[in-house]
């Protein structure tokens, strides 16, 4: 099935059903613009923006993927504009009387892939080879920050086989109700992210030492893969200031041992060159393609997201659910408005239920912020064609592809099985990308369609622009144009394996992603629902 979208002149649309197309031009189209079936638009369509392809009423529902999208606010006749100011959102769906697990698929296997990794004790394999400092509180950060860079300058080169050193700092560890419920949510994400793959097991903790997040209660007894936590004990003992627990390195900043500034900075140094010779040890061996652990996401999306880079993306997620590997797609709001399709592909009633429970919660999370998943679009959002979530949140589900949905995380929590996986989320950039990067992912793909530098320092983020002209215009921040997709130069099948292809070497280290090479990261925002005090 290689088929490519149905073109009908310079717009697409989507499903047989659809009212509505999406236009294609660069810049859009012109009132009295001629398509070749003979509509006629009535009015200027910008690029990504739908255009009537049949009279509507007043009151009729306007269909994109064979879905509600809206109805008509005012009669619109054929070859009208069709977007937000048009439209009237329709309901959220209910989470009762859903199908469960009416639709799954069985995807036949694909075997022979590989990439080079590092493995790990835990079994788990990296794709980099990182060292990360994490930060017990915030108040560390500045210290960090300049220790780091000091490790990059003066350690770094007498370490080849380490790739980068980085601070996993944040906004969370004091201040805060940290025994309240929902504390659990930054407290297992910051857990999760120190012991992520590409960090190759070692945990080197900085803490200030009055804070309310200590390091035992981050990381409590047995938390840290054996291997790693013997070879961090059998380290240099205290010494200004850095003190070893069975559960890796901790320098705490308020020991008596530090007298000035500088002495912190050393006691850092001098802790992270026992971290750095373990993993300067470490080498790159041919594993299967199963030991990929890939987050998806969509940022600063567009009307083509849901035609391009997300339908592609959602292929090669196929490919890699084919091959054994673990896939995540996440960004609650987003895929909200299209949890009939999410139950239905449920492998079983438990991960249906985990799924209802998820956006049940979430549903109570925004009540409480007196908002609505309407607060989710932004302005880019709608300059690029996107009238509401619910046309949103169809395009974001695409990237899903579609495999059966075989297990569910809350906020935070890792990833222990195989295949597609819902990591229920935040649909926020940083949040999500920082608790996918908890869930323990290596890869992390990013399709985008207004653009967005966005990256991160602790995995490889490849990603994926759903126009040419993105493509071309930020040739250097974009690894993959699917925008060919629209133009018919390429199809989702043909993006999809080249997607996969791209994504092995990658991981393997063969490729560095544009973000790697400017070295362009976000800053880890933990997703915190409890008071701050």
């Amino acid at each position: 099935m290689n088929q490519r979208l149905n073109l009908a002149g310079r717009y697409i649309r989507v499903h047989p059903n659809d009212n509505v197309g999406v236009v294609v031009d660069d810049g859009g189209l012109p009132q009295g613009a001629v398509f070749p079936d003979g509509l006629m638009l009535r009015e200027a369509v910008p690029q990504g923006h739908k255009v009537a392809l049949a009279d509507l009423a007043a009151g009729d529902p306007v269909l994109r993927y064979n879905t509600v999208i809206g109805y008509a606010l005012t009669d619109l006749a054929a070859g009208s504009w069709v977007n937000e100011r048009t439209l009237r959102m329709p309901e959220p769906p209910g989470l009762t009387d859903l199908p469960i697990a009416t639709r799954v698929e069985t995807l036949p296997p694909l075997e022979g892939y590989t990439f080079e990794g590092y493995r790990n004790a835990d079994g788990s394999v990296g794709t980099r080879n990182v060292l990360a400092i994490t930060t017990t509180v915030q108040c560390v950060s500045g210290v960090v920050e300049h220790a780091v860079q000091r490790i990059k300058t003066e350690l770094l080169p007498r370490y080849p086989n380490v790739d980068d050193v980085v601070g996993l700092e944040h906004t969370y560890g004091c201040g805060v109700a940290i025994d309240a419920p929902d504390a659990v949510v930054p407290i297992r994400t910051l857990r999760n992210i120190s012991l992520n793959p590409n960090f190759g097991g070692e945990v080197m903790m900085v803490s200030l030492g009055c804070e309310k997040l200590q390091p035992e209660r981050l990381m409590p007894p047995g938390t840290i893969p054996i291997a790693a936590s013997s070879a961090a004990s059998s380290a240099k003992g205290d010494h200004d200031g850095a003190a070893q627990n069975a559960n890796g390195s901790v320098v705490c900043l308020q020991e008596p041992a530090h007298v000035g500034f500088q002495s912190m900075i050393d006691s850092i140094m001098e802790t992270a060159v026992a971290h750095l010779e373990r993993l300067n040890a470490r080498r790159r061996e041919t594993v299967p393609a199963s030991e990929l652990v890939v987050g998806m996401q969509c940022g600063g999306s567009d009307a083509f997201s849901g035609l391009t880079a997300n339908p592609a993306l959602g292929f090669a997620a196929d490919l890699l659910v084919r091959a054994g590997a673990t896939v995540m797609f996440s960004e609650v709001t987003e895929v909200r408005d299209g949890i009939a399709q999410l139950t239905a592909r449920a492998a079983n009633a438990d991960v249906a239920q985990a799924i209802v429970r998820e956006m049940a919660w979430y549903d109570s999370y925004l009540q409480r912020g007196q908002v609505d998943r309407s607060a989710n679009t932004t302005p880019g959002n709608k300059k690029g064609g996107l009238s509401n979530i619910v046309e949103k949140a169809m395009g974001s589900i695409a990237k899903s592809g579609s495999a059966p949905i075989t297990g569910v995380l809350s906020p935070g929590e890792k990833a222990r099985q195989k295949g597609l996986i819902y990591a229920a989320t935040p649909a926020s950039d940083f949040v999500c990308g920082t608790l996918q990067l908890a869930a323990g992912m290596n890869l992390h793909v990013f399709t985008t369609g207004r653009g967005t530098p966005y990256g991160l320092a602790a995995v490889p983020v490849v990603k994926v622009a759903t126009r040419s002209d993105l493509a071309r215009r930020w040739h250097d921040l974009m690894d993959i144009d699917a925008g060919r997709i629209a133009t018919g130069a390429a199809t989702i099948e043909d993006l999809g394996w080249e997607l996969f292809h791209f994504m092995l070497d990658v991981a393997s280290g063969r490729k560095k992603t544009w973000a790697e090479q400017w070295k362009l990261a976000n800053a880890l925002v933990l997703f915190n629902p409890a008071p701050v005090t």
